[in-house]
């Protein structure tokens, strides 16, 4: 299909600072005024992993280790079909600064970014990464 819009993201994840569990992070685009994983349109020639990774460091200023492949969300944006690649990945470093495509970014416990996120869609990427678990997520590309 010619219209498709081919996109990839993370579910960026770390262990909490404090030792209190898993922590996810969901970025704000003030343009949409919404809360959402780090992702984006892929560049040409640019694999749907590699859209990720650059995506996440774009929106977030952290690198970050890629894992499991989660389910492939599906839906229409801007009449437009589009279809989001996502992965599971561990931050590795980094630091964010906001700008203007992202002026705000959230560590949250699992439950809360379950809460924040503005298309119910997105919960399936974070449910199927809790029921498979980090310890799932080692790499899965070279």
């Amino acid at each position: 299909m010619s219209d498709l819009v081919l996109a990839a993201g993370c579910v960026l994840w770390r262990r909490s600072p404090d030792g209190g569990g898993l922590e996810i992070c969901l970025v704000h685009r003030p343009r949409y005024d919404d809360w959402s994983y780090p992702k984006g349109k892929l560049k040409r020639g640019e694999t749907a992993l590699e859209a990720a990774l650059r995506e996440v460091l774009e929106e977030t200023g952290h690198h970050c280790l890629p894992g499991t492949a989660l389910p492939t969300a599906r839906y229409t944006a801007n009449g437009r079909p589009k279809e989001v690649s996502y992965w599971a990945a561990e931050v590795t470093d980094g630091a964010f600064v906001p700008s203007n495509e992202v002026d705000r970014l959230a560590w949250l416990s699992p439950a809360a970014a379950r809460a924040r996120l503005s298309r119910p869609g997105d919960r399936i990427q974070l449910d199927t990464f809790l029921r498979t678990g980090p310890a799932n997520s080692g790499p899965s590309c070279d």
